[in-house]
């Protein structure tokens, strides 16, 4: 993921989401250890919802 949309994306889930920043550097860390998506690993953790997920996918797919 690009660094800007990455970094774009963080705050939309920390703004938008009302996610802490810890629970986005822990999704983070197994995402990269397991080589994941993001988005699927907040949702698999229970961080986020459905409704969630899919707002995330329409952030994502938005540019």
């Amino acid at each position: 993921m690009q660094s800007t949309k990455y970094h774009g994306l963080s705050n939309f889930l920390q703004e938008e989401l009302a996610l802490s920043q810890d629970s986005v550097a822990i999704a983070e860390r197994s995402v990269k250890q397991n080589h994941g998506s993001l988005p699927i690993v907040l949702w698999q953790y229970g961080l986020i919802n459905l409704d969630e997920l899919d707002r995330i996918y329409d952030w994502l797919d938005k540019d």
